[in-house]
């Protein structure tokens, strides 16, 4: 949930700040149904999940199958020895806060219980008023935990920013003006671009220039997932929903409660899901898979295709009502070989991530790779520029990377489709100047390159068809295309 808190006497001479609001899943475990009932209606609101269980004939089982952030839970209830059920509710994987209601008030008993690794511990029969005050500073300690795990996870990456982005290209500088008026925003926003163009790297950037930075971002590629676990992830599940789900599970919607979801590839998912979707977006309520009651989530969308969704309409395979929802704003991120004269800056960039990246004192590219990269389409956009330069900086036996670090497809500038076999009408590549083992290993990279675009095109992506074909390992096929640049969802429509 988001709150703008604004400072002043009128609204023409204030400031403010944003607040998120956590969703958090509250967990009543009480031998008193009455009043399990009373503060399960105290705590009915939009930012906190209720479960109660001490009504159920295992009321301990269902909570180990739950996945609440704070479970309250009556002593007499929990297994024994006391000390070994208290340790197995705070060895559960959402580490919960554990609050224990005890029928005595005694000082002693509840040191005891808070020394053996209770929270919290209450005496319950004071006034329900008090003990629901009581329950929901606990909630809001919960909260301010979750947020300062955030902020110290956030602290120790390198967060992505719209200055990554800044370029000497005019229509680069266009489109980063599109981008920082919407950065602020709450809209739903569609990123669109070609493969390796930084299509997550501009999401994240986004969500840490928005009010939602102190949130999650959680990013979900739809096409890495089978059909069948694609919905789990999205929407998340309650347990016993389907075979081997044990324990519920929030989904990444859920996950995502008061900062950005990222739907990378939203072109390859399924149309029974772009239907869930939909409703999704219109109403901001998930119902996870075996769930009977939706759940309200406060996100932003931000989804990203490489794919003309137009097209995908026109064959039936994308939703068009989905495409207008998801379109309110749409940002193209322009192609490396568009912006050609933000070569120099990135691969200043990147040598500089690499040197640290993987030890190596490499600190120049000379003039003549620079100019093949120049001359070069890169089809594979960042990315592959990316993968050039940590090829190039692992195999350079000096401090500058010269042309002979770098594949063959770069000593000409151009690709293997424009160039003739040795033997025909023009040259494969000039040799002169160069060893015989460097010439080997320049026409095996063209070789490769050419070969594996063929096998994965004629597999549509199948990375274990294509080894099968090309008579090496799965592993060694992954080697070879992750070398190359290449990456099996290029390949999926054959």
């Amino acid at each position: 949930m988001l709150f703008k808190i604004y400072f002043g006497k009128n609204r023409k001479n204030y400031s403010f700040f944003w607040v998120i609001i956590v969703l958090l899943r509250l967990v009543f475990v009480l031998k008193d149904r009455k009043l399990e009932l009373e503060l399960e209606q105290s705590f009915s609101r939009s930012d906190v999940q209720v479960e109660c269980y001490g009504h159920e004939k295992d009321p301990v089982q269902k909570v180990v199958q739950s996945c609440g952030d704070v479970i309250v839970i009556s002593e007499s209830l929990l297994p024994r020895p006391v000390e070994s059920g208290i340790a197995m509710l705070n060895n559960l994987p959402e580490t919960p806060t554990t609050v224990i209601l005890h029928d005595y008030d005694s000082a002693k008993e509840h040191a005891q219980l808070m020394a053996v690794g209770a929270d919290v511990v209450l005496y319950s029969k004071i006034p329900l008023d008090i003990l629901a005050e009581a329950i929901d500073a606990t909630l809001e300690s919960r909260r301010l935990l979750v947020q300062q795990d955030r902020f110290d996870r956030r602290g120790k990456m390198l967060q992505p920013k719209l200055s990554d982005f800044e370029s000497n290209s005019s229509i680069m500088q266009m489109f980063i003006s599109d981008v920082q008026q919407v950065a602020p925003s709450d809209s739903v926003l569609l990123i669109m671009g070609e493969t390796g163009v930084g299509k997550e790297h501009l999401a994240k950037a986004i969500h840490a220039e928005s009010p939602r930075a102190s949130g999650p971002f959680v990013a979900l590629n739809t096409a890495a997932l089978p059909e069948q676990l694609l919905e789990s992830e999205l929407f998340g599940h309650e347990r016993g929903s389907f075979t081997g789900a044990t324990r519920s599970r929030r989904g990444a919607f859920e996950q995502s409660h008061g900062g950005t979801i990222f739907l990378d590839e939203i072109g390859e998912m399924p149309l029974h899901l772009q239907t869930k979707l939909l409703r999704v977006l219109q109403d901001y309520e998930v119902r996870p898979v075996g769930g009977d009651k939706p759940i309200w989530v406060d996100v932003r969308v931000i989804a990203a295709t490489n794919r003309d969704l137009e097209e995908e309409i026109l064959q039936g395979n994308f939703r068009k009502d989905l495409f207008y929802r998801l379109s309110v704003m749409t940002l193209t991120i322009p192609p490396l070989r568009d912006r050609r004269d933000d070569i120099p800056a990135l691969t200043r960039r990147f040598l500089n991530y690499y040197r640290y990246k993987i030890g190596r004192d490499i600190t120049r590219i000379s003039d003549e790779a620079l100019q093949a990269f120049y001359n070069y389409d890169w089809p594979g956009n960042i990315r592959e520029l990316m993968n050039v330069i940590e090829r190039a900086m692992l195999i350079c036996k000096t401090d500058e990377i010269s042309l002979y670090d770098l594949p063959g497809v770069f000593h000409k500038g151009t690709s293997l489709d424009e160039k003739t076999l040795p033997g025909g009408n023009g040259a494969f590549l000039s040799w002169k100047g160069k060893t015989l083992p460097q010439v080997q290993e320049e026409v095996m990279d063209q070789v490769e390159l050419s070969y594996l675009k063929m096998v994965l095109t004629e597999c549509r992506g199948k990375v274990s068809r294509a080894a099968a074909l090309a008579g090496i390992t799965t592993r060694s096929l992954y080697n070879k295309m992750k070398r190359l640049g290449l990456r099996k969802e290029d390949f999926k429509k054959g």
